[in-house]
């Protein structure tokens, strides 16, 4: 990616390492930014980026509020990624909570679930500000005419679900800038009923890392069945494995990198904590996407045209 200026935000020396056993010229748009601190998996993400002010993230955040970047990509803590970007680079006017918005690979194409983990106590207001957002997010990144956005619920009738799930679906029926098509089920996520669902980040986190665990049980029990099957199921799944190897590469999260962090004053890309070179490479495509859209002038428009308005009781 020649026209995108990298910025390395880590221990220098370690990353000089790295980079010296590489072949080859290493490209000029790439940039070493020491930070000499690590916010490790088990700390307390607000405390640990309130102490560690010289944590990768931390200053790849302050990076992005003083305009010297446009972007951070983060495969690490993901409580660390979201307090660094709300105390580092601020939230969007009118957002309360920002969202993670997940790509789910869906049976016509893709879905945007979100929240995916950033909230695990979210009120209807903060469901609602996600649905524009995820909106926004649809129609000028993935190219997604009118986007259906739906409320993850246990029925698709409106006078299923609990309190929260009541409260927004007649808060989502007023929007005028949002497609609100209904409750989805969980198996809309899958049928491509839906174009974006919003559900709080408790549900979404749950609600993902099952599709992962399931997505790799199904292979796994595939692979167990045909070793134990005989020659013809062999040669049966020896010519499929081109079809299966497409199938692979449209449920690997490393085709997609990583999940945008909405409602950010700047952009911010959450990445798998196991990603890879591929998984950080396409992370990176999806961040200068954000950036060329303008996803944040036109979520703050949006907000704009509902007059929504966060205050300090929302949050």
């Amino acid at each position: 990616m020649p026209d995108t200026e990298i910025v390395l935000v880590g221990d220098k020396d370690k990353i000089d390492k790295v980079l010296t056993g590489i072949t080859g010229e290493l490209p000029q748009n790439l940039i070493v930014m020491h930070a000499s601190q690590v916010i490790e998996m088990g700390e307390h993400p607000g405390q640990a980026v309130r102490r560690k002010k010289d944590a990768s993230v931390v200053v790849a955040a302050k990076k992005v509020r003083e305009g010297y970047c446009d972007v951070v990509v983060s495969a690490g803590s993901t409580g660390a990624a979201v307090a660094a970007a709300i105390f580092g680079v601020g939230r969007i006017p009118g957002v309360a909570r920002p969202a993670i918005a997940t790509p789910i690979p869906n049976l016509k194409g893709t879905t945007i679930l979100l929240d995916s983990g950033a909230n695990v106590d979210s009120k209807p207001q903060h469901l609602v500000q996600a649905a524009v957002m995820g909106s926004v997010y649809a129609q000028h990144v993935l190219g997604i005419n009118n986007p259906r956005i739906g409320l993850l619920n246990v029925g698709e009738e409106e006078t299923k679900g609990n309190e929260q799930a009541l409260a927004t679906h007649r808060l989502l029926k007023n929007l005028r800038t949002v497609n609100f098509c209904g409750n989805a089920e969980g198996r809309d996520i899958l049928n491509g009923s839906f174009d974006v669902v919003v559900c709080d980040g408790f549900v979404g986190n749950v609600v993902l890392k099952f599709g992962e665990g399931l997505g790799t049980a199904i292979i796994h029990l595939l692979k167990e069945a045909v070793d134990q099957s005989g020659i013809l199921a062999k040669l049966g799944a020896a010519m499929l494995m081109p079809a299966l190897g497409k199938l692979k590469r449209k449920l690997d999260y490393a085709e997609y990198g990583g999940a945008p962090l909405l409602g950010i004053n700047g952009g911010f890309i959450i990445c798998h904590g196991s990603s890879k070179a591929k998984a950080i490479k396409n992370a990176v495509k999806r961040g200068r996407d954000l950036v060329q859209q303008k996803i944040v002038s036109h979520i703050i428009e949006s907000m704009g045209k509902e007059g929504i308005a966060a205050n300090d009781d929302d949050r």
